[in-house]
């Protein structure tokens, strides 16, 4: 019944969505006792999250092709390599709003790829969007930042994208993914980050802070009344981790209704920033 309240939810949101964009509303979360370490590395859970991947990018007639990565992980190169943004999505999974961002970067002229990290068989419980409190299984950050690693690697891969401008976008949960990947290897390495929705602040050593390296410049975006972020150790913004000349932003959002959102991309001024940095960023 809730799963059937939650799908009647986002048709009313973003009107029909289909099958593929709505696979993650009906997650079965596996109990944390039943959880292992080695679940977290796992390469074919880790691949899973690719294989579910949604795509949105510029399509020939000006407009938006809507697919996945199943769809168009063999296309054949046809003369035109788009930059891409990796899209990683809150502790609720992919929904209208995940959509709707992909969409708005469609627009610009960036494909974007969203990895499906629900699409693992085994994956924990770790928020309760109704009372907004996350953590709720500590180890979904190292899940989460093995499957953003993948989807960078795998999207440089692909024939359709440019792999000198690959970029990534968190919110909430993704967006604290984001903060925290660190790549190894130069196919593991973004141009910037972006981050929706997430303070740097946390009372886990591991959520703490920012580990992008310098090369990758962080834009920040946060309202101050956010209502996941009230603790006292949770307040506050990404600035004070960021390099200082490296071309960081960190916008915290003080006044007006906005300062009381979680998700802020749906504001028109807010996504003009976003583009304009991605574009800053464009080789």
């Amino acid at each position: 019944m809730l799963n059937l309240i939650r799908l009647i939810a986002l048709y009313m949101l973003a009107g029909p969505l289909s099958a593929q964009d709505i696979s993650t509303s009906a997650r079965e979360f596996t109990p944390v006792d039943q959880m292992l370490a080695a679940d977290w590395y796992d390469v074919e859970e880790i691949n899973r999250t690719w294989r579910h991947a949604l795509v949105r990018r510029p399509a020939p007639d000006k407009g938006i092709t809507k697919s996945s990565i199943k769809a168009l992980a063999n296309e054949h190169y046809a003369g035109v390599k788009y930059p891409v943004v990796i899209y990683l999505h809150g502790c609720s999974g992919l929904w209208a709003g995940s959509i709707k961002r992909m969409e708005m970067l469609a627009a610009a002229g960036y494909a974007a790829i969203a990895p499906d990290s629900f699409a693992r068989n085994k994956y924990p419980k770790s928020c309760d969007p109704v009372t907004k409190t996350g953590g709720l299984y500590r180890s979904t950050l190292m899940m989460r930042q093995q499957d953003a690693l993948n989807a960078v690697t795998r999207a440089k891969q692909l024939a359709w994208v440019d792999a000198n401008n690959v970029f990534l976008l968190g919110f909430s949960e993704g967006g604290i993914t984001a903060a925290m990947m660190r790549g190894n290897t130069p196919q593991q390495h973004v141009n910037a980050r972006i981050i929706e929705g997430w303070t740097c602040h946390a009372g886990w050593p591991e959520y703490q802070g920012l580990r992008a390296p310098v090369s990758e410049p962080v834009m920040s975006l946060v309202a101050k009344h956010d209502p996941w972020f009230q603790a006292d150790w949770a307040r506050g913004e990404c600035g004070a981790f960021m390099h200082p000349d490296n071309g960081s932003v960190s916008i915290q959002i003080k006044d007006g209704s906005l300062a009381h959102q979680h998700g802020l991309l749906e504001a028109p001024a807010l996504q003009s920033k976003v583009l304009a940095f991605l574009h800053t960023h464009t080789h």
